[in-house]
C-alpha cells in the first residue's frame, strides 16, 4: 500500500497516510487528482482506477471515499475487502461512526489503521483482535 485517503465529497481530505516518501506539494497534487479520479466515477464501473503506475482501489460509503493506492499487480478485491474491514472496524469503535468522529477523534482512528496496517502492509485481519486492542489502549486513557 502506498497510501490510504478518506476525503469527503468536496474532496476535503479527513485521513490521510503514506506510506512512501512524498513531499507536501506532491500530497496535495496527489489527493486532488485522486479525488476528481474517483468521485466522478459511474458506479456502474469498477472500484479499480488506473492511477499514475499504480492502481487505485476505492469504495463509497455515505459521504465519504475510503481509496487505497496500490501496485499494480495487486489484488484488487483483497484490498477491496479490506476497506470495508476497516469501515466495520470503524463502525464498531465508534458505534455508527460518522464524518464528525473522523474529524474529532483523528487520534484514534490513525491508532486503528496503525494495528490494521503497517509500513503498508496489511497487519491484521481479525476484526476481534484490532476491537480487543483498541479497548486495552482505551484502559490506559
Amino acid at each position: 500500500i502506498r497510501f490510504i485517503l478518506l476525503q469527503n465529497r468536496q474532496g476535503k481530505t479527513r485521513l490521510a497516510k503514506y506510506y512512501i516518501p512524498l513531499e507536501e506539494s506532491e500530497k496535495h497534487k496527489v489527493e486532488y487528482e485522486v479525488h476528481r479520479l474517483v468521485v466522478n466515477r459511474d458506479p456502474k464501473f469498477t472500484n479499480f482506477v488506473e492511477f499514475r503506475t499504480h492502481k487505485v482501489i476505492y469504495r463509497r460509503y455515505a459521504g465519504l471515499f475510503f481509496s487505497l493506492c496500490v501496485d499494480i499487480t495487486d489484488n484488487e478485491l483483497a484490498y477491496l475487502e479490506s476497506i470495508h474491514l476497516f469501515v466495520e472496524i470503524l463502525d464498531h469503535f465508534f458505534s455508527n461512526v460518522c464524518e464528525l468522529d473522523l474529524v474529532f477523534n483523528f487520534h484514534k482512528v490513525y491508532l486503528i489503521l496503525d494495528e490494521f496496517i503497517l509500513a503498508g502492509e496489511l497487519q491484521e485481519t481479525s476484526k476481534r483482535a484490532i476491537i480487543e486492542r483498541m479497548g486495552e489502549l482505551e484502559k490506559l486513557e
